[in-house]
């Protein structure tokens, strides 16, 4: 009987356990096939926080855990010199889910042994000019690569125009999402409503779920709900600098605006079933596009019909199971928020075929699953 191929996949994200799921479902998909390590700091700097390796019983993959040095910064973090032993014991390939031009990749690609493939994910859509010697970095992660990962078709053809990248195979494969958690639920979302002090019943709700930045699109948002002649209710889901303007807009609104901030991941889908149509008009900036628009797939995933701007990787994402409109035209949005407030058949639609995408697309064991035939390709 031929041995299982082992598989260590190394990320500083994995010190959360939601992050491990993609490393939980490759164990799952490719049991008898695969046996699947995550390699996961012991401890990190959040982006918001300091965080201790999480862990979580019944994991399907191996969590084993390694030192984070410098970790204050994504860009020159480095892994404890006992990474080294856990990428040389067996290992059929390597996966790093660090980007190639920081230092934690480059770790990952110096210490994976020469005889043993290395594939790395990516998320890289505008192109950059990186100063020393993170540029450096890159190009030899990318010679020393036997594959890479796009997170985005815009990733995957942005890159290609990069020294290197054309050489070596790709494939395009997208985030995933929790379709146990996110799935549809009205009786949650009325219960949502009703916490904030609305009725279920009432004029549709408008939601939009994200950071409160100038290039998620807020601000054009507001200016379109101002527009509308057709009753409507907004519910803002997020937080970031622009929180103070949205509340002081929102009191001007009387009782149809909600802002709600500090909602754990866990209660995100409640959010989302009080919604009647999502919004998100993120806007481009000269350095920064929307790279995949996880809002979205989760807006699908609840059965929530989504309107959505043409930044970035957004038009790949939503594929025709939402209403793409260009970022900027403030009346182009307006028209088809206001068509969409006054159809619940059109809803309807949008929300059938947002929630078969997510269940064909976006559901975890389907990414797995790419991951593992992409991997299989490279060792073929």
């Amino acid at each position: 009987m031929t041995r299982p191929r082992r598989l260590v996949s190394v990320s500083h994200s994995y010190v959360v356990t939601l992050n491990r799921r993609l490393a939980n479902e490759m164990a799952r998909v490719g049991a008898g096939r695969w046996e699947v390590t995550a390699v996961a700091p012991r401890f990190f700097h959040g982006d918001l926080s300091p965080i201790t390796l999480q862990r979580e019983a019944g994991e399907a993959s191996r969590v084993e855990e390694v030192r984070a040095l410098f970790s204050r910064s994504a860009h020159v973090f480095v892994y404890g010199p006992e990474l080294r032993a856990k990428l040389a014991s067996g290992v059929d390939l390597v996966h790093s889910w660090e980007e190639p031009y920081v230092f934690a990749g480059a770790e990952v690609a110096l210490l994976t042994p020469r005889r043993v493939p290395l594939v790395f994910s990516t998320a890289q859509n505008l192109y950059k000019r990186y100063p020393p010697p993170f540029a450096q970095l890159e190009r030899w992660v990318v010679s020393r690569a036997a594959g890479w990962v796009a997170f985005g078709e815009t990733v995957k053809q942005n890159l290609l125009t990069r020294p290197g990248y054309a050489g070596r195979p790709a494939r395009y494969i997208p985030m995933g999402v929790d379709m146990e958690l996110f799935q549809p639920d009205r009786a949650a979302g009325a219960d949502f409503l009703r916490e904030l002090g609305w009725e279920a019943e009432g004029p549709p709700v408008v939601g939009y779920l994200g950071r409160f930045v100038p290039e998620k699109g807020v601000e054009l948002l507001r200016q379109v709900l101002e527009r509308l002649t057709t009753p409507w209710r907004a519910l803002f889901v997020g937080g970031g600098p622009l929180e103070a303007s949205l509340r002081a807009w929102a009191e001007r609104q009387g009782n149809r605006v909600r802002v709600v901030t500090g909602v754990p991941h866990a209660r995100v889908p409640r959010a989302l079933n009080a919604m009647d149509v999502l919004c998100a008009p993120s806007q481009t900036t000269p350095r920064w596009k929307e790279q995949f628009g996880r809002m979205l797939a989760e807006g699908f995933a609840c059965g929530v019909p989504v309107l959505t701007s043409d930044s970035g990787e957004i038009p790949h994402t939503a594929g025709d199971a939402g209403r793409v409109l260009p970022e900027a035209d403030v009346t182009a949005w307006s028209a088809a928020l206001s068509e969409l407030l006054e159809s619940p058949e059109r809803r309807q639609e949008l929300s059938a075929r947002g929630r078969e995408r997510a269940v064909t697309r976006f559901a975890w064991p389907v990414v797995a699953r790419e991951h593992l035939d992409f991997f299989e390709s490279v060792l073929g």
